[in-house]
């Protein structure tokens, strides 16, 4: 087995390879995690009527990562569901990430400047809203 920082270990199949199974894991792992949740969420509320004549506000698991955990740890369905989308929306910015420790491991300086910028600018998009 190659080591993982060595060049050898980095060509360029390797990397894709790498990624390819990164992505397919991540929304694999996201697709499971929304299923349960909404079978979880089916045979808890499945029965009930929603009440369309007065709007609530979003639940605090709906708003926070602290929320959505808290709730996943109480097995409530609706967070378990919220928590799939996090990791669905979360794989593309892992392989972001993780091209970067491949180009910077490979000494593609131009490259490693590039993703990181598009990983800042992902990172600020999703942190720094104008809504607050």
């Amino acid at each position: 087995m190659k080591r993982f920082f060595s060049k050898s270990f980095w060509d360029e199949r390797d990397v894709e390879i790498i990624i390819g199974q990164l992505l397919r894991y991540g929304v694999a792992l996201s697709s499971i995690m929304v299923i349960i949740g909404g079978i979880t969420y089916l045979y808890r509320h499945g029965y009930e009527v929603e009440h369309y004549s007065m709007f609530n506000g979003e639940p605090s698991g709906y708003t926070s990562l602290y929320g959505v955990i808290k709730g996943v740890s109480e097995n409530k369905g609706r967070e378990i569901i919220q928590l799939g989308v996090i990791v669905l929306i979360a794989t593309p910015i892992f392989r972001v990430a993780f091209s970067a420790l491949a180009f910077i491991i490979e000494k593609d300086y131009l490259y490693v400047f590039i993703t990181l910028l598009v990983l800042s600018i992902i990172i600020f998009s999703m942190t720094g809203g104008l809504a607050g």
